[in-house]
């Protein structure tokens, strides 16, 4: 690595813990389901796993973990998703556990702003549909994941 101290490593995992547990704060708050400790846990684990690529980053490519990254946790949120005849449910949860999984990986590269910004982003969207006026403007008046 890059002269990244164990102090800066915790840091990061930290970080991503605690954005990851933001965002599962705002689904278990208002939705039943995956919460804090599921988000937290998709966010960490994320996060090491680009630390861990980026130890290898001298003897492999480091995008390779990262893109298993992203393989993994779109697997993992396709069983999320339920089909209930027509309609179909947990796409919201599905999309924001691979969004979180985004989050714990900018950290872990050191993309400080864009991991909190990310992060923010996702709890934005997923408190939007609860207020009046967007409820007014969408057209929805009961919010659904």
């Amino acid at each position: 690595m890059h002269h990244v101290s164990e102090l800066e490593l915790i840091i990061r995992v930290l970080i991503a813990t605690i954005l990851g547990s933001l965002i599962g704060w705002e689904r278990e708050h208002h939705v039943r389901g995956a919460g804090i400790r599921t988000f937290g846990a998709i966010s960490l684990g994320s996060c090491v796993f680009g630390l861990v690529s980026l130890h290898f980053a001298s003897h492999a490519d480091p995008t390779r973990i990262a893109a298993q990254v992203v393989t993994g946790i779109g697997f993992i949120g396709a069983g999320v998703i339920f089909r209930q005849g027509a309609s179909v449910g947990g796409l919201t949860s599905a999309a924001t556990i691979w969004a979180t999984a985004a989050v714990g990986l900018a950290v872990s590269f050191g993309m400080y702003t864009i991991g909190f910004v990310t992060a923010i982003l996702i709890f934005l969207l997923l408190f939007l549909p609860r207020l009046d006026w967007w409820q007014k403007i969408s057209g929805k008046r009961k919010y659904e994941d």
